[in-house]
């Protein structure tokens, strides 16, 4: 009796995916670990591989649809190839609507190619970025379309569809905010001696010179393990902690904000922390993050530093109990011990926490041990 493929589960927060690829065809025999699907979640676009060893049978979800974890996505065949094959999908949807997957529909706004008239290869005959791109090389462009009457005071309305991933940041984002009953604890730390080293460290040309980032991040990493309330969640009125120290990073991309983990940062050293973060923000600019670079974090930083934000307040990532959110280096006077003044580097952090796990003086122990170790940044190296 043919089984089914369902959809995985592929990151912590993720109810549902959309398919943008399929990799097989009905009737195609696949190994355990060969790519299946390309599927866009609520983190990134992720490669989901067969779990084990089958031939493909009907699709019941084709490209450019969604589909709830659990849900049956294609049929396994009994593994002779004779399986039978969705009907082909007409060429079109919703009338004149053009059959193209979410991928190919924003390539085609991006190189200026119409949908219409394009014979899709995808799925049940579903136009793909390939398809698209092809027809660009071809330079098959879209007309120019003709202007549009102004829509009352406002102007033309343009209506942007929103991503899978968009989708459910939007939707976590509310839960968080109309649940969470948070408070913030801001403080300035003097990261003087951390700009410090790193200046010496490029004076050397050294090519794996950490950031700022990523010493707040092993800092935030050892003041969870003191402080084991922060490194938790608030599930069902009770509270969870958690042995490891899992620190997700904020990247922003081009059109979401994606959070991948450092697993075991307390652990790490320095370097290490330095390495992973590197190849996990490259990875999420280029949507090529494993789920695992996805799971299991129980705190986030967010450092919009780098773009000149002095400081600012972030949302907590349900379940989590806090989120660090980290301005820019400034240079400010600042009086010395003698009564003379001096100028240092301070940066802002300002620590967003639930309030039914953590209160005010809890927040605030908090950030004085993080001052602490920044403040003393020899201590983060060893």
């Amino acid at each position: 009796m043919a089984g089914e493929i369902t959809m995985p589960k592929l990151s912590d927060s993720m109810a549902d995916a959309v398919i943008t690829r399929w990799l097989k065809s009905p009737g195609d025999a696949f190994s355990r670990g060969e790519a299946l699907i390309e599927v866009e979640t609520d983190k990134a676009t992720v490669v989901y591989e067969a779990e084990r060893d089958g031939t493909l049978g009907s699709i019941l979800v084709p490209e450019g649809s969604s589909a709830s974890i659990g849900e049956p996505i294609a049929t396994l065949a009994n593994g002779d190839g004779a399986a039978p094959v969705a009907a082909p999908a007409s060429a079109a949807e919703d009338g004149d609507r053009p059959n193209a997957t979410p991928v190919a529909r924003r390539t085609a706004v991006e190189l200026g190619v119409s949908l219409h008239g394009l014979v899709g290869t995808g799925a049940g005959g579903r136009i793909t970025r390939e398809d698209v791109e092809s027809a660009a090389e071809a330079g098959t462009t879209a007309p120019a379309a003709a202007p549009k009457p102004e829509s009352g005071s406002k102007g033309d309305v343009q209506t942007i569809e929103l991503t899978a991933t968009q989708t459910t940041i939007a939707r976590r984002m509310v839960e968080s905010a109309t649940t969470i009953p948070t408070f913030t604890v801001s403080a300035d730390v003097d990261v003087s001696l951390i700009t410090a080293l790193r200046r010496e460290a490029r004076r050397e040309e050294r090519e794996d010179v950490p950031s700022i980032n990523d010493f707040i991040v092993k800092a935030a990493a050892l003041t969870l393990r003191e402080l084991p309330r922060f490194n938790a969640s608030y599930v069902d009125g009770k509270v969870e902690v958690y042995s490891r120290v899992n620190v997700g990073v904020a990247v922003a991309t081009d059109d979401a904000l994606l959070v991948p983990v450092v697993l075991d940062a307390d652990r790490k050293t320095l370097a290490e922390i330095a390495a992973d973060t590197r190849r996990l923000a490259d990875a999420a600019r280029n949507r090529t993050l494993s789920p695992d670079d996805l799971h299991d974090g129980t705190f986030t930083v967010s450092n919009l530093g780098m773009f000149g934000v002095a400081s600012f307040s972030a949302i907590i990532d349900p379940p989590q109990v806090a989120i660090l959110a980290v301005g820019g280096a400034r240079r400010a006077p600042v009086e010395d011990p003698n009564g003379g003044i001096d100028f240092r580097d301070l940066m802002n952090v300002t620590l967003t926490c639930d309030h039914r796990v953590v209160y005010g003086a809890d927040g605030a122990k908090f950030l004085s041990r993080l001052r602490e170790l920044l403040e003393r940044p020899l201590t983060l190296t060893l």
